[in-house]
């Protein structure tokens, strides 16, 4: 199993670097960054000094959208990096939640987002691809290469991960809803007859490392990732306002959490103390993220692993980013 890094690409930009230049001499695999150019700085010119100051960190957004660039924008930039530091880029994709909505936009539809997956693809490695009804092709590449993993919770997206992206991403760490994702979406590539095994599946959540199992050092991590479940609260509220409160079609173990949700705020997205996320209980908490002393993280991991996760991500989004990635190159990867 891979693990990786998920930062903001909050200013200064220079930190962020010298964080996954520490991740890689821990044993990271790859360095994500979240991709919403209002919240934060944008991401690729950071990929570009990331790159330049490590040796074998793979780099990309967990993840970006069918609508903030063009297409054949997003296909240039990713295969820039490749042709300047060799093909180490992965491009995580989704509809789009912060990036759009925070700019008064909806996120695409899963219709166009498969379409952009596709000519993304086709143009970042080189081929030709029908652009807006233009065929188009950039001349300049050579062997770019670029997976396409896909972000999805909803039984029609884990549907297109399976038939055409390279990876799924999930953004949970809970064990049941992980099985039954993955499954899903083994199920729909064998049905479009890929082989299962060949999608990549990373599993992406806040991870916090404490001391010890203490009452007070699980509360403070808790408190410290609380975020996320109002995170995955927004995409949650988007498959209950579709398919509805009770549905055979999304499993109420991901549903029932968000009853007391009442509105979120982007200004506080992805960040300690969110005041949007006191709805979160303590349960969603420890199911969906990894908190607690080394040897908890290793148990959970291990059952991820036994699930085909390929990648657990770390969320660190916290007051122990440093901490966190020290204390999983020490006692984390080397098990993995």
């Amino acid at each position: 199993m891979d693990i990786g890094l998920v930062l903001q690409t909050d200013p200064p930009a220079r930190l962020l670097v010298e964080r996954m230049r520490r991740a890689e001499a821990a044993g990271f695999s790859h360095g994500w960054t979240f991709d919403s150019c209002v919240l934060w700085q944008e991401p690729f010119v950071i990929y570009s000094q990331i790159l330049a100051q490590t040796e074998r960190l793979t780099v990309g957004p967990m993840v970006t959208n069918p609508s903030t660039r063009t297409w054949e924008v997003t296909a240039s930039l990713f295969a820039t990096l490749n042709e300047m530091f060799g093909n180490r880029t992965v491009c995580g994709i989704g509809r789009g939640d912060s990036a759009m909505r925070v700019a008064g936009r909806r996120p695409a539809t899963l219709a166009r987002l498969g379409e952009a997956m596709q000519v993304i693809k086709e143009l970042a490695e080189g081929r030709s691809a029908v652009l807006d009804g233009t065929e188009v092709q950039l001349p300049w590449i050579k062997e770019s290469r670029l997976p396409i993993w896909m972000g999805a919770y909803g039984p029609r997206a884990l549907e297109l991960t399976g038939r055409q992206a390279d990876g799924f991403i999930l953004q949970l760490a809970d064990p049941y809803l992980t099985e039954y994702m993955v499954k899903a979406v083994r199920r729909a590539a064998a049905e479009a007859g890929r082989d299962p095994a060949s999608v990549t599946v990373c599993v992406a959540a806040p991870a916090y490392v404490t001391a010890d199992d203490s009452p007070a050092a699980l509360a403070h991590a808790r408190e410290q990732c609380r975020w996320f479940g109002g995170m995955v609260g927004n995409h949650v509220a988007d498959l209950v306002r579709h398919y509805g409160e009770h549905s055979d079609l999304v499993p109420e173990a991901l549903t029932a959490y968000i009853k007391d949700r009442h509105g979120y705020d982007y200004a506080h997205h992805g960040r300690a103390g969110n005041p949007d996320t006191a709805f979160v209980p303590d349960e969603i908490v420890d199911r969906f993220c990894l908190i607690g002393p080394p040897a908890a993280h290793r148990d959970k991991l291990a059952q991820l692993r036994e699930l085909g996760v390929d990648q657990f991500a770390v969320y660190a989004m916290h007051d122990a980013i440093e901490s966190t990635v020290d204390a999983y190159g020490a006692e984390v990867i080397g098990r993995f």
